[in-house]
């Protein structure tokens, strides 16, 4: 295995990337979006760097790269639900490096797994994807979220009890932000209205609400995709929650094919143990396709 600092452009600015490019040929390649921005391409903990070495260790050619605006990368700061360019163009610089690809896999994070669904049903290359905690972040979902995997968690601990009987906690401030989390997760929400948008357009309105905007870029991608949630993590709690509530959501996630594995980890996967079943699970994925 060897690793190349790459220098391309989009739309006139340079961008930086690392190829990681395996001993033999490689027939299959992993481009790896910038996870839970604003973060560059060695990632939290640096796993991107340790998940690409070791995917180019077991033969997959590997390019990481930061988008316009962040890490090394020049230009104007691009938030997470308009780097479509920023992918393209390192979509070509891998294809062009590493010539023998025939299938490229997107890998990402949080909102980079979100920006990874509005991409990958435009580009033919995509053949699969690998989606860690997806963040489709609102108001609704948010509190929500909370309302059930944070406040039902600590009404049930006894030491949030000794506290309030003892005097070290006030239970009225918690009572006034839990009467806000409810009256939040309550708001109208897309979810229970007729989508007035073509699932199956070129490109999706920006103004779609996010995980509407998500569901029409899976509804029109029919690769596998390994889908990995932490169960410490309350971004990957929003994500189920909004699955529960949303038809469409539970329609494609069960027709399509998704492998879903649940860790033991909080949203970044912190510990060495955690990063390597993360990695695992994603190379036993992709030997067996």
């Amino acid at each position: 295995m060897n690793e190349t600092a790459i220098r391309f452009e989009c739309h006139g600015d340079p961008l930086v990337g690392i190829l990681h490019r395996p001993e033999n040929k490689a027939r299959r390649g992993v481009l790896i979006a910038v996870a839970g921005g604003p973060q560059y391409r060695v990632g939290g903990h640096r796993q991107l760097v340790l998940w690409a070495r070791r995917m180019a260790q077991e033969g997959y050619a590997v390019f990481r790269f930061d988008y316009r605006g962040w890490g090394d990368s020049h230009g104007e700061f691009h938030d997470f639900d308009v780097v479509d360019d920023d992918i393209r163009a390192a979509m070509e610089r891998f294809k062009a490096e590493v010539p023998e690809l025939e299938e490229i896999v997107l890998w990402g994070e949080c909102n980079a797994a979100s920006a990874i669904l509005f991409y990958a049903y435009r580009d033919p290359r995509v053949k699969g994807l690998v989606l860690l905690n997806p963040w489709v972040r609102t108001v609704e979902g948010q509190a929500k979220a909370i309302l059930r995997h944070y406040y039902l968690k600590r009404m049930m601990e006894p030491g949030f009890w000794k506290k309030i009987f003892s005097g070290q906690f006030n239970p009225f401030n918690a009572l006034g932000s839990a009467l806000k989390l409810i009256s939040q997760s309550r708001t109208q929400s897309s979810r229970g209205k007729p989508m007035a948008v073509d699932f199956f357009a070129t490109e999706l309105p920006r103004d779609l609400a996010l995980p509407d905007r998500m569901l029409a870029g899976l509804t029109q991608f029919n690769g596998p995709i390994l889908l990995v949630m932490s169960v410490r993590d309350l971004i990957a709690r929003e994500f189920d929650e909004w699955v529960r509530g949303s038809p469409g959501w539970q329609e494609q996630l069960k027709f399509k094919s998704v492998t879903r594995h649940d860790i033991e980890s909080d949203h970044t996967f912190s510990s060495a143990a955690e990063r390597d079943q993360v990695v695992n699970w994603g190379l036993e994925w992709l030997r067996k396709w």
